[in-house]
């Protein structure tokens, strides 16, 4: 398995985390200082993420029970593991929410102490976002070919 990468895109504004399946563009948008510190907070989170998860993957791949939640020792195998229990009853692994646990972990550390206007992470389409009050931002949801339709 490669080690995580940490790269600035071309246009310099975000982000991009890479390693093994995951690959993440991060943007934060506030005062300069706030948004240096937030990038390093998250580059320092994401260096063990996949190390976290591949250790618990035996366990991560078998359904989630609704009556009994297991106690996960990552956090974000924790948040993979609340993110399927309202559909437990039906056969639902926590695998379902691996992109999108990992984006929130990474958002979560980027804001961690931060006063930050907005941000993004973008786990393959599986984006976390932060906003913060009177803030806005658009998303655009690639390939649907609808013009303006495909924004959110």
């Amino acid at each position: 398995m490669n080690s995580p990468q940490a790269h600035w895109l071309a246009d310099g504004r975000r982000l991009h985390l890479n390693h093994g399946p995951i690959d993440l563009i991060v943007e934060a948008f506030g005062e300069p200082d706030e948004c240096r510190a937030a990038y390093t907070q998250a580059v320092a989170r994401f260096e063990t993420i996949l190390i976290e998860l591949v250790k618990e993957l035996p366990e991560l791949r078998l359904p989630a029970f609704f009556l009994a939640p297991r106690d996960f020792a990552g956090p974000t195998a924790r948040r993979m593991e609340a993110a399927v229990m309202p559909l437990a009853e039906c056969f639902i692994t926590p695998m379902a929410a691996v992109a999108g646990s990992v984006a929130d972990e990474v958002l979560a550390a980027l804001l961690a102490g931060r006063r930050l206007d907005r941000a993004y992470v973008n786990n393959g389409g599986d984006c976390a976002l932060h906003l913060s009050s009177g803030q806005s931002m658009i998303s655009a949801i690639a390939g649907t070919g609808h013009g303006m339709a495909d924004r959110v």
